[in-house]
């Protein structure tokens, strides 16, 4: 984590930021909590409990300068509900989302599954792909597994 806190501060000082207290400790939130797709409100709460003197606009400010800066990748997954979602490290492109439309959950997609489809755009449309978002929303195996049972049960 450490190592990713560094490089997370040499990016800001290479845009002319610094890594402030207030910083540090969203930013420290936001790796300890990685797989969890918080919200400002959720990032909030955890950096409060760490630096009780934080304000909620200091940690809005703080996620939009990370977002700006594509430290952060901002998501919605169709609730109204901005979450930030840290760039994994050498990352050209955010990260790909399976979000169940039965439970919620969000599973991640490492994978770049659109580099035929860049391909396709920039040689048919002339247009440079920068980055990408690719979010599937369906049922989860968890969620396919339990209405089985349900209907096994039923029947």
């Amino acid at each position: 984590m450490e190592h990713r806190l560094e490089k997370i501060k040499k990016q800001l000082h290479s845009q002319s930021y610094k890594l402030t207290p207030q910083r540090e400790a969203t930013v420290r939130v936001l790796l300890e909590n990685e797989e969890d797709h918080l919200s400002a409100e959720d990032v909030y709460l955890l950096v409060k409990e760490k630096a009780p003197e934080i304000g909620l606009a200091t940690v809005y400010r703080t996620l939009e300068l990370l977002f700006e800066l594509k430290v952060v990748d901002k998501i919605n997954f169709g609730d109204g509900v901005s979450r930030y979602d840290l760039r994994k490290e050498g990352a050209e492109h955010f990260h790909h989302h399976l979000v169940c439309i039965e439970c919620g959950s969000v599973e991640e997609i490492e994978d770049d599954l659109l580099d035929d489809v860049e391909r396709i755009v920039e040689s048919d449309w002339g247009f440079k792909v920068k980055d990408h978002r690719l979010t599937f929303h369906g049922i989860c195996r968890a969620c396919q597994s339990k209405a089985e049972e349900k209907e096994k049960v039923s029947s």
